[in-house]
């Protein structure tokens, strides 16, 4: 199996020329490089596209910098390669880079409160539901919580 490679985006539009020519990123650069400015731009704590094959097949990061030892990753698939496992691989990579920055961290994601292609890349990759929260940007929301994996 071909491994997705996490690629971070900078912090202008003009640092991610390499991007331009993929118009289905063009929305979550746009956006990614405008959320910086909200939460800052402290790596590793940013977006990523996820390559795959020399193509851009989805993207993930995370939700800002960690706050009360917490982390929050967030993740999605292009069209093109929904149903091939890249959303896992994201998931999974996210969680690893995290892991690896600071290994006392919890790692958190929210989904739409339904069972979905997005909670069931969750439980693959180890993550626990916790319960509805109420998110300012998405309203009613399910939150996980990973859960390390005995050796």
């Amino acid at each position: 199996m071909n491994m997705i490679q996490l690629v971070p985006i900078a912090q202008t539009m003009e640092e991610n020329y390499a991007f331009a020519a993929y118009p289905e990123g063009q929305e979550i650069l746009t956006m990614t490089v405008a959320y910086y400015k909200t939460i800052g731009f402290i790596p590793p704590w940013i977006g990523y596209f996820a390559s795959f094959n020399g193509k851009l097949a989805g993207s993930g990061g995370y939700k800002g910098k960690p706050l009360d030892n917490k982390i929050e990753i967030a993740y999605g698939t292009f069209t093109d390669f929904k149903g091939q496992g890249i959303g896992t691989q994201i998931c999974r990579q996210l969680v690893l880079l995290a892991q690896s920055t600071d290994p006392t961290l919890l790692i958190t994601a929210r989904t739409l409160p339904d069972h979905n292609h997005s909670t069931r890349i969750l439980q693959k990759n180890g993550f626990q539901l916790l319960g509805n929260v109420w998110d300012k940007e998405d309203g009613d929301v399910w939150e996980w919580l990973y859960e390390p994996q005995d050796i």
